[in-house]
């Protein structure tokens, strides 16, 4: 019996969904080595889904990501002359998975598999986060388990009452449930906000879309333009305003009073940009294998793992990550695949809804200045989903009611028929069709 792939990728992101919350579990399941399996059986699963659930006329769009890609792949292959010791070789391996998600254009790229993933983990994933509610050790686990309800907060204007209900509760929860996990209650807030967006977009002009899309590109680089010059460092705005954001949180059992608007970034970014300058990496990156320089938590390598090199294999800040890994080369094929996504998506789609989706993706490169770590995780898939759908002509093709009954088919079957029927072939849509002004 032949095996079909597009039944299995479902099931695959509920695997993730439990690595995503594994090191905040009291008893972690499994080990790397089977997760790693399980990655690597994941990625094979997305480029063995191009031959049956890819559209090749998304190449002309994809270009940028393919290029990104292509040059992860090169400094991976740099890695293997790069790696030293265990955990050198360690790192290129788990990292360099991570620097395989872009394959997952394979899958997200396509309507209906896009709409299995996220119907199996609403009927299975979510009702299993009761269950493992208890097990969690920190607060932070919540918000990593619940990414898909954020993903569905962006179509929050269409969904079912019920569901509108569900989405509200787990987003509080979400939020209030651990404040001082700060990346939660941003990456959920923001998405609670663009999904209301869409109750106003008839009174939205144009105009006001491209120029959202461009303030998401263009804020983190002035901010860190200013930073470097000693203008003005964000990172430090309690400085400026001469106060703090307090809030009482949970620390291992006791309720303390933590500075929400604390600088925990700015040491991050110097250490990140000296060791590279120092070391000569700043255009092509030291590659998977290898981390940054860093007095803060260079202890831990040099002592505990014994590697003789005091470094930090990965960071918070997403953009620093890349930056270390791919070095100036792979920053710039990042923006533009970021840059070009969410031009797909704002200019070139039949609604209003991947218009949201095209500024989520725009969001989520200024957030990467911030944090968004760069794991192999459901927040960084999730991702990956939204550009691919951002690329995906099948989901520009769409307006926004076959998006009404899209997501109405996430959670009832008759709908996902509906949808087939109203839903326009892309073989029938010429590309000039798809541009809006």
């Amino acid at each position: 019996m032949k095996l079909d792939i597009g039944r299995l990728i479902p099931y695959t992101f509920l695997l993730i969904t439990i690595s995503s919350v594994n090191q905040w579990m009291k008893f972690p399941i499994g080990n790397t080595v089977i997760w790693w399996s399980i990655y690597a059986i994941i990625i094979s699963l997305f480029i063995a889904a191009k031959k049956n659930y890819y559209d090749s006329s998304n190449e002309k769009s994809i270009r940028f990501l393919l290029a990104f890609l292509v040059w992860n792949i090169i400094c991976i292959a740099r890695g293997l002359w790069v790696a030293e010791n265990y955990w050198e070789w360690k790192n290129l391996v788990g990292v360099g998975m991570v620097l395989l998600l872009p394959f997952s254009i394979y899958i997200s790229a396509n309507p209906s598999l896009v709409q299995n993933i996220v119907s199996a983990w609403m009927k299975y994933a979510l009702p299993a986060f009761f269950l493992m509610l208890p097990f969690f050790i920190a607060g932070d686990a919540i918000g990593r388990y619940l990414v898909p309800v954020s993903f569905m907060l962006l179509f929050f204007a269409l969904l079912p009452l019920k569901w509108k209900i569900v989405m509200c509760v787990a987003t509080v929860f979400v939020i209030f449930s651990a404040l001082n996990a700060r990346s939660n209650v941003i990456k959920f807030g923001i998405s609670g906000i663009l999904g209301l967006v869409y109750y106003f977009h008839r009174y939205i002009p144009m105009v006001v879309w491209k120029s959202a899309r461009i303030l998401f590109f263009v804020v983190p680089i002035c901010f860190f333009s200013l930073a470097v010059s000693g203008s003005f460092n964000i990172f430090k705005i309690s400085e400026y305003t001469g106060g703090e954001i307090t809030a009482r949180v949970s620390d291992q059992g006791a309720y303390v009073d933590e500075n929400l608007a604390a600088d925990t970034r700015t040491d991050i970014y110097q250490e990140v940009i000296f060791s590279a300058i120092n070391h000569h990496y700043v255009w092509f990156g030291r590659t998977p294998a290898r981390g940054n320089e860093s007095k803060m938590f260079g202890d831990y390598a040099l002592d505990v793992l014994k590697t003789g090199k005091m470094e930090r294999y990965s960071n918070e800040v997403s953009i620093l990550n890349i930056f270390t890994w791919t070095g100036v080369v792979g920053v710039c094929l990042y923006f533009l695949l970021f840059f070009s996504a969410s031009y797909w998506a704002i200019y070139r789609s039949n609604s209003a809804i991947m218009k949201i989706v095209g500024l989520s993706v725009s969001f989520r490169w200024l957030y990467a200045w911030i944090e968004d770590f760069s794991e192999f995780d459901l927040s960084y898939l999730f991702l990956w989903v939204m550009i691919g759908m951002c690329f995906s002509k099948s989901f520009r093709a769409m307006d926004d009611l076959d998006f009404k009954y899209w997501i109405w088919g996430i959670f009832d079957r008759r709908y996902r028929e509906i949808y087939a029927i109203q839903s326009p072939s892309i073989d029938t849509i010429p590309e000039n069709k798809l541009t809006i002004e």
